[in-house]
This record gives C-alpha cells, sequence and structure tokens, in this order.
C-alpha cells in the first residue's frame, strides 16, 4: 500500500461533521470513568440524578449543581446553588466563570472535563488492553500504525519523550504479517557507545576486532522475519546511518570481519523525540535514510492533550506499588494533576503518583490527596532552589531564586497554593520553590485571589 493510499483509507474513516461539545466525567464512584455527556443546544446541567442515571452516585452532589454552558471559544460554568460548591481548575466559583479553554470541573467527588468534541468518546471511547490505557486519540492513532503495518511499510513514531512510542512499536509489532509471535528486537540508540553501535546491529565474526573471541549475532539478523525497533535512531552515528540505509535496501546484513552478508528480512519501526527534517538540516540525520524510514510518520501527542487517560494512569500507577500496601486515588489527586502539564508524559506522571502514594503512608494515610504531589510535579523544569540553612523571613535580605525561563508556563493554582501552605505564607521561600521571581509570584496570587497572610496567619493559629 502506498503512502497516497494509505492517507486517503485513513480519512475516509475521519468524521467530516461539526464537533459537537461536551463533558467527559473523568471520575467518579471512587474510580476511573470515562462517560460522555453531550451538551445540546448550547447547555447542560448536572446534578446528582444524573450522576445516578450514569450509575455513578455521589451523595456530596446537589440534585441541581452545575450548569455548563458552550459557544465557540467561550466556556461559562454557572453554580446552581449547590451544597458543596462547584471548582472550576481548582478554584471554588460562586455564581458564574467564564473560560476560554476547556476547564476541569469538579462537583462532590466526580470530576469532569469539558472538551470541544465528545464524539470520540463515545462508542468504544477510551479502552484498557492488558494494562494499556488507549484514550480515542492515542487508540486512532494505533489503529493507523496497524494499517501501516499490514501495508509492509517501515514506520517513524514522533513525539515527546514518555508519550508512549514503544507502546505504539509493539502494537506495529502486533498488526505486521505473522502476528506477535515473529521475533520484536528493540534498541535505544542513546544508550550505546558510538563505537559499539556497528557491533551492536551488524554483529562480528571472530577475529574482527580485539577481544572478538567469537562470533556475535547482531540486532539487524536476530531480528530478521520480525520488527526492529529503533528508538532515538537519529543519535546513530552518521557512517552507521549509511550502513542501515545499505542493508534497508538489500535486506542483507554484513557483519564486521565477515566476507559475505547475511539475508534478514524485518520491518523497521523507528522513533526519535527530535524533529526529524530539522536533524536532516542540521546534518545529524542522512536525508536518504530520512526518505528510506520517514513516511509514514505519525506523531504521539503529549499527555497534556489526552487528559481522559490520566485517572485511569493513576489507578494503573497504584496497582503496580509493591504487595502488602494500599492506596486509593481521590477526585482532588485527579483534578490536580489534570491541570498539569506534565512534560514528562505518562512516565512523569506514573513516577510522581507513587512518590505521592509514598508521601501519603508516611502520613498514615491510604488516601492520596492532591497536597502529596510534590509542588514541582507534572511542572515545567526550572532551575532548583537554592538550600536554606534557617527560614528566611519576610522582608528580610537573601538571594532571589533564579531567574525562570521565558517560555515557562506559569503553574496551575493549586501548585502555587500547595507550595505557598508548605512554605508557611512566606512569598520569598515559596518563588525559590517554584523557581520564579518574587515579582512574577505575586502577579500570580493576585491573579488567582491568593492572600499570603492568611495562610501565614493559619500557620501561626491566628
Amino acid at each position: 500500500m502506498d503512502t497516497e493510499t494509505l492517507t486517503n483509507a485513513v480519512q475516509a474513516t475521519a468524521p467530516d461533521s461539526e464537533p459537537l461539545p461536551g463533558i467527559v466525567i473523568a471520575y467518579g464512584a471512587d474510580r476511573p470513568q470515562c462517560v460522555p455527556l453531550r451538551i445540546e443546544s448550547g447547555a447542560l446541567e448536572l446534578g446528582r440524578d444524573e450522576l445516578a442515571a450514569a450509575v455513578l452516585p455521589d451523595g456530596r452532589a446537589s440534585r441541581r449543581h452545575v450548569r455548563v454552558e458552550h459557544e465557540p471559544g467561550r466556556w461559562t460554568v454557572r453554580d446552581l446553588g449547590s451544597r458543596n460548591g462547584t471548582f472550576v481548575n481548582a478554584v471554588r466559583v460562586e455564581a458564574a466563570s467564564t473560560y476560554a479553554e476547556p476547564p476541569v470541573i469538579r462537583i462532590g467527588r466526580t470530576v469532569l472535563l469539558a472538551v470541544e468534541d465528545v464524539r470520540p468518546f463515545e462508542s468504544p471511547g477510551l479502552t484498557v488492553e492488558d494494562g494499556v490505557v488507549l484514550g480515542p486519540r492515542v487508540r486512532a492513532l494505533h489503529e493507523r500504525v496497524a494499517l501501516i503495518a499490514r501495508s509492509g511499510a517501515n514506520l517513524l513514531l514522533t513525539g515527546p519523550s514518555g508519550a508512549g512510542k514503544e507502546l505504539a512499536a509493539r502494537a506495529f509489532h502486533r498488526a505486521g504479517e505473522g502476528g506477535a509471535e515473529r521475533p520484536f528486537v528493540a534498541l535505544n540508540c542513546a544508550t550505546i557507545a558510538r563505537d559499539m553501535a556497528e557491533r551492536v546491529l551488524f554483529g562480528a565474526r571472530r577475529g574482527a576486532y580485539t577481544g572478538a573471541v567469537a562470533d556475535a549475532t547482531g540486532l539487524l539478523v536476530a531480528a530478521d522475519g520480525g520488527t526492529l525497533f529503533l528508538d532515538e535512531i537519529a543519535e546513530l552515528d552518521l557512517v552507521v546511518q549509511a550502513k542501515l540505509l545499505r542493508v534497508l535496501e538489500t535486506r542483507e546484513v554484513l557483519p564486521l570481519g565477515a566476507l559475505r552478508p547475511v539475508p534478514s528480512r524485518f520491518q523497521l519501526c523507528a522513533a526519535t523525540l527530535r524533529e526529524p527534517r530539522a536533524e536532516v538540516l542540521a546534518g545529524r540525520f542522512r536525508e536518504d535514510l530520512y526518505f528510506r524510514v520517514g513516511r509514514p510518520e505519525i506523531g504521539l501527542p503529549p499527555l497534556r492533550e489526552r487528559r481522559e487517560e490520566v485517572a485511569y494512569l493513576i489507578e494503573g500507577a497504584l496497582r503496580s506499588m509493591p504487595e502488602g500496601t494500599s492506596h486509593a486515588s481521590s477526585p482532588e489527586l485527579v483534578e490536580a494533576c489534570l491541570l498539569r502539564p506534565w512534560p514528562g508524559n505518562v512516565r512523569e506522571l506514573l513516577a510522581e503518583v507513587k512518590a505521592a502514594a509514598l508521601t501519603a503512608s508516611a502520613a498514615g494515610r491510604s488516601t492520596i490527596a492532591a497536597t502529596d504531589l510534590d509542588p514541582r510535579a507534572g511542572c515545567a523544569l526550572t532551575a532548583p532552589a537554592q538550600a536554606e540553612a534557617a527560614p528566611i523571613e519576610e522582608g528580610a535580605e537573601a538571594p532571589q531564586p533564579a531567574a525562570p525561563r521565558a517560555n515557562v508556563p506559569s503553574p496551575p493554582r493549586e501548585v502555587i497554593a500547595a507550595a505557598l501552605a508548605e512554605a508557611g505564607g512566606n512569598v520569598l521561600q515559596t518563588a525559590t520553590r517554584l523557581g520564579l521571581s518574587r515579582a512574577r509570584l505575586r502577579r500570580l496570587l493576585e491573579r488567582h485571589a491568593i492572600d499570603p497572610r492568611a495562610v501565614r496567619d493559619r500557620k501561626h493559629g491566628a
């Protein structure tokens, strides 16, 4: 199947009608959910009865709790006089608030995601297969991956670190001719020394170099009849890239020290977190190899663009904790995780949830609160805070925190509030923890209506 035919086949399955806004229940009845609700005629009211109809009873939700209104580029959330309040992006709304981006809403013990198009979340919606969480967008990409694999083509996966490129590579392998019983050989090219890459990939004959006391089979031969997954392929030395290109064209591998090539037929799935065309222009990725392996190309979205998976990933992280430990998530924890950008994607989320579970255990609790998350977890990396021998009093002279990079986004409100509480209301300490300047933090405190004096008063029992 050529690229044009493949593209047409994929586009034929894509919806061509206007998006249908809606709400996705992401957490309810104390467990992850993916329940889509359409917003008809521009508004949707939710309360205890609607949740009960969805088999998600919530005794903390009022009978008429919240009204969500949508028009292009505008979301309005109205609390309908609920008993326990409505929280939007972790901030309680007293009457109505308007947002340009789809918000995260918490009512009672239920967490809701506003989405611009709810249809992808309808049947089959989100699925969990062998512990692998596949939201609608990722599942659609995996379906394209399978289509490419069945065509016999190679595949290039792009996307940020931790976004699930190896999972997509394994889906590619399972869908190929012969199924998952064939060999699957994986190599992260960034983890091997450049002078070792050639012998690891191509193998070597006895005596080919000092210390070669026996024949060694290379990964290109080991993958014969199956799939070779080369993660971070652009990290390969240019000489090795040229030799790899020849293998792909001739289906023959010449081990180091050998006189005759060894036949090997495999499907190649390559991956890189870099922009491949930029690497070609920079001279780090051979143009001829890129055109051989770079099409078709599928980009995996970061976690912040597939937030419906977050609650399920949290549950999976807690289930993988050591035996004998028991941890439960909470709606506030799910809400906090939904509001963070997670630059390290799934890998970072799993690690930080496990760390939060240990923090809760140390406090004698089995339920994990939002405050158990490190204030920096899931946020853009900043300069580390300076060690302090003693608490810094407000107004005292002290080293200023390192200036943040201009492209670092502001932390969410709940991250700032948690850091301020840990610092006992001290603005300078909080700024240092978050890698912000004090002036920038004060602007954020004012924007989010957070009063450091109130935090200090609570600390001192005032």
